[in-house]
């Protein structure tokens, strides 16, 4: 990618998605956003970026992607969340896997040169024996959501054969930051922020102790923009190699907000993993990414961003 090239985000208003949208920008990139804001915000756009308000499943997608005629999409749009696609797995391999084919079916009849894809590291492997897990490792994914994009993940080097669309793939581990939604079931960084910042309990699935492995909102980007400029497929990790247990977790983000109420523990969920971390050393090798912000750190900044947006984003009860 060179400056000036027009791109195209999908999911562009979401967490990650708007994230990207700024670091393009940034770069000098002419950038389309396709987001039917069912969870992304027009707030969080970039005004130098155009929306096109549309849903990735939607037949009017062709002429949408033809007429802006882009350099490379990045596929960040999906339905993120596990419990979810526990409860409707049709619904999430519509979104995930049908709406994706209908992303390269638009993006093959434009002339697209490559796609960067957006998947999942931390519902690809499993509960693997090896830790932090390789992306040489089988993938065995243990919920509809991890399923759905390993599906999808199996398409692009058949759209590559077949129509010579060029394609990376990105697997993040637990992303968080700022502009994470915290309505949802996915995001516990968010959730646990929002709702210690106005004194509401905060919900523990399990005992706590499943360890997740936690990454900036900005390192991730950074992943994706060299995946996209790089001529490498992937898969790609995008972890820092360390778990976190949600004790923890909830521990930290107390201390940052004052937090004194203990947390309230629930069942565990369906498709929830007890372990995970990632290791990325094969993007250290091939992109020389390496995650750059501390967990602490990331923490801070989440935090601040949350306590400057907590009037206009209150938790719902």
């Amino acid at each position: 990618m060179i400056a000036g090239q027009n791109v195209i985000v999908t999911g562009g208003a979401g967490f990650i998605g708007s994230h990207l949208v700024d670091r393009l920008v940034a770069a000098g990139l002419n950038v389309a956003v396709l987001d039917n804001l069912s969870s992304g915000k027009e707030v969080n756009l970039n005004k130098a970026a155009a929306l096109h308000r549309i849903d990735v499943r939607s037949p009017d997608l062709r002429g949408v992607i033809a007429l802006i005629k882009p350099h490379t999409i990045f596929h960040t749009a999906a339905q993120i969340s596990v419990a979810v696609s526990a409860r409707d797995p049709a619904m999430d391999a519509d979104v995930n896997i049908m709406g994706s084919l209908n992303v390269m079916e638009a993006a093959r009849a434009a002339g697209v040169k490559k796609v960067v894809f957006v998947s999942t590291g931390g519902a690809m492997y499993g509960e693997p024996e090896q830790m932090p897990a390789r992306e040489s490792l089988p993938p065995r994914p243990l919920s509809p959501y991890g399923a759905s994009k390993l599906a999808f993940e199996n398409y692009l080097p058949v759209y590559h054969h077949l129509h010579g669309i060029e394609y990376a793939v990105v697997r993040p581990a637990n992303v968080y930051g700022p502009r994470q939604d915290p309505h949802g079931e996915a995001g516990v960084v968010a959730i646990f922020t929002m709702a210690m910042l106005q004194g509401k309990h905060c919900k523990v699935f399990g005992d706590g102790t499943d360890e997740r492995d936690y990454v900036f909102v900005g390192d991730v980007v950074d992943l994706l923009a060299k995946a996209g400029a790089g001529n490498g497929k992937g898969p790609y990790n995008g972890g820092t190699g360390v778990g976190t247990s949600v004790n923890t977790m909830f521990s930290k983000l107390a201390g940052l907000t004052g937090y004194r109420q203990r947390p309230e523990y629930a069942s565990q969920r369906p498709g929830d993993l007890r372990r995970m971390s990632l290791d990325s050393s094969k993007a250290r090798q091939e992109l020389g990414w390496r995650p750059q912000v501390s967990l602490d750190e990331g923490l801070r900044r989440t935090v601040e961003w949350f306590k400057s947006h907590s009037e206009s984003a209150p938790v719902r009860s």
